[in-house]
């Protein structure tokens, strides 16, 4: 590939700050679109890097934007929508993608690393897992005019994450007992470092070029375990309670009117399906090398083997 930048579109986010620090790492020029530049102002740090204010669902702006680059890099995405019945998603995952896709047509983009989810199919359990698959296949569809990668990832950790900080948030604000739903959902959380790293690897690969790469961590966790972590990490005192299926999708039907939807309907239907990866695992990093470093200052109390014996 040409010394070209490379555009992405979600870089203010928890992946994008990292991803763009492992690309800017391994020597790329990056461009970073987004609709209000100054939450990205402290990524200009980084050697090479362009900030450009755009609303990204602007296809003439878009256009303007990714004009020249060798790639895009598409990591929008929302876990719950402001509309109903599945709007919002569809207008971040499916519109968006097919925005993305049709300018990198038109301005003959070569390369597009999409970034969807573990368990994103047509047939998914909740509005976000199918607008997920839509946007996917969609996404490799235009395979034959663009080199598409799509990554998969089950639950993504690290500092700055919005999955154990939000849970040792809401463990602070709950005294005693904390009725957690879907407790025995199962996941495989994967370190945003080895995300990062897995995304820029495939940058140049062509033996990737049309994968759809699933990305989970070396161990699998119920929900409850990785809770009830997080209270022993943050110095909680609060018992962890799972709640059986009922009062769980109770639970998220309140929860969607309270601010910030800390849980929603469609999220209790996301964790119907486990998020684990049925095969090869690329992520090696296990949650209790990383969790502990941003949880806690009692890093010398963590064994890796932890959970070893609660399975």
């Amino acid at each position: 590939m040409s010394a070209s930048a490379i555009c992405v579109l979600g870089g203010s986010g928890f992946v994008g700050h990292r991803l763009c620090a492992e690309l800017v790492k391994r020597g790329h020029r990056i461009r970073i679109l987004s609709r209000h530049r100054e939450r990205c102002r402290d990524l200009l740090v980084l050697p090479g890097t362009q900030i450009v204010e755009c609303d990204v669902h602007d296809m003439p702006r878009l256009g303007d934007c990714i004009r020249g680059c060798k790639a895009v890099i598409n990591l929008v995405g929302i876990l719950n929508e402001n509309g109903h019945k599945g709007e919002g998603f569809r207008r971040a995952h499916v519109e968006l993608t097919h925005k993305v896709i049709e300018t990198c047509r038109s301005h003959k983009v070569p390369r597009l690393l999409h970034m969807s989810a573990l368990n994103a199919s047509l047939e998914g359990k909740s509005f976000y897992l199918r607008t997920k698959g839509e946007a996917e296949n969609y996404a490799h569809a235009a395979g034959n005019q663009i080199a598409v990668t799509s990554f998969r990832p089950s639950v993504i950790f690290g500092p700055h994450d919005n999955f154990l900080n939000r849970f040792a948030a809401l463990l602070k604000l709950v005294p005693g007992i904390f009725p957690l739903a879907c407790a025995d959902a199962m996941m495989a959380p994967v370190y945003v470092g080895d995300v990062a790293r897995v995304m820029v690897d495939a940058l140049d690969d062509p033996e990737t070029f049309g994968a759809r790469i699933d990305l989970c961590g070396p161990k699998k966790y119920t929900l409850k375990q990785l809770v009830g972590y997080t209270a022993e990490l943050s110095g909680s005192k609060t018992k962890v309670l799972g709640l059986p299926k009922g009062l769980s999708k109770l639970q998220a039907y309140f929860f969607e009117f309270v601010p910030g939807k800390p849980f929603s309907v469609d999220n209790f239907h996301s964790l119907q399906t486990h998020s684990t990866c049925p095969g090869e695992e690329h992520c090696p990093t296990p949650l209790e090398a990383v969790a502990p470093s941003y949880l806690s200052d009692q890093t010398r109390h963590v064994h890796y083997d932890r959970f070893r014996s609660k399975r």
